[in-house]
């Protein structure tokens, strides 16, 4: 699936962009299975708010709950001090996760792809298992801010080998919040690792160095149908949307089954609800 050249710059940058990766009409189905879902959703019934700012502070019985499940998570500006939403239900949730990509039939359909294996085989993992899914909404408006992490914080494996597969589902821009990566950065240290032990979390300070800014981040602008494939150690953030246009993307955290999984990684599968890949 993938040239020498750009092999080398993933190799060389940590991330990669490939345009046209899926139809528009691929992309408007899932977009309407997501709306449906979120139209399901009772947001009466016990519900969580996501957020990356405080992530220890924020994770709840409804967040890890959610591992190898689906369910629908509010922007964290979306109440009001009434505690009401400020809008209507389908521009407030900030995303849905993380187990659509096995559970439900169109996003396991978006989902399997024999490219995707190839990519993932060109990227170099050798057995591709999805962990995770999420629909990411980053609302008109209200869209919260994704602080500079890396997703190996939370998909840690020995080596590490998590992968991640970003898809645009509308144009993504510096006006609605597209991600910010620093290029070559996956070259550096792991700085936390997200441990959960049951229902306990915390989140283990591994190195002092520091979050990359202006100066050496660059913006992945994309168009609508891109595939952004990124390296787990990739720092990498996005802005809040203040814009009046939606960012709508799709995501999946795959690592490589050759490499061990830690224990301590707060999704877990076992014999009965089997890791799968895209195939």
């Amino acid at each position: 699936m993938l040239t020498d050249a750009q092999k080398q710059q993933y190799q060389r940058d940590g991330y990669i962009v490939l345009p046209n990766f899926k139809t528009p009409q691929e992309i408007a189905t899932l977009r309407a299975r997501a709306a449906e879902i979120v139209n399901e959703f009772d947001p009466n019934a016990k519900t969580g708010i996501f957020s990356t700012i405080e992530q220890e502070k924020t994770t709840d019985d409804y967040f890890l709950g959610s591992d190898n499940t689906v369910r629908c998570f509010f922007e964290e500006e979306a109440f009001g001090p009434d505690g009401q939403l400020k809008q209507d239900k389908s521009l407030s949730i900030n995303k849905i996760g993380h187990a659509m990509h096995d559970l439900d039939p169109v996003f396991r359909a978006f989902s399997t792809d024999v490219r995707l294996a190839a990519v993932a085989r060109d990227l170099g993992l050798a057995d591709a298992q999805v962990w995770q899914s999420m629909y990411i909404f980053k609302q008109p408006g209200i869209g919260g801010e994704v602080r500079w992490h890396q997703d190996a914080t939370y998909f840690d494996t020995n080596p590490i080998s998590v992968t991640t597969f970003w898809f645009a589902l509308e144009d993504a821009t510096l006006q609605n919040g597209c991600m910010w990566a620093e290029p070559g950065g996956h070259r550096g240290p792991m700085r936390e690792r997200f441990l959960r032990n049951g229902d306990d979390v915390r989140m283990e300070k591994l190195s002092d160095l520091p979050w990359p800014d202006d100066s050496t981040a660059v913006p992945l602008e994309c168009k609508a149908g891109s595939l952004v494939c990124f390296h787990g150690l990739l720092p990498h953030y996005s802005a809040p949307n203040r814009s009046a246009v939606s960012r709508h993307a799709y995501t999946l955290h795959v690592t490589d089954g050759a490499t061990e999984y830690s224990p301590q990684n707060w999704i877990q599968r076992d014999a009965a609800f089997p890791v799968r890949g895209f195939l």
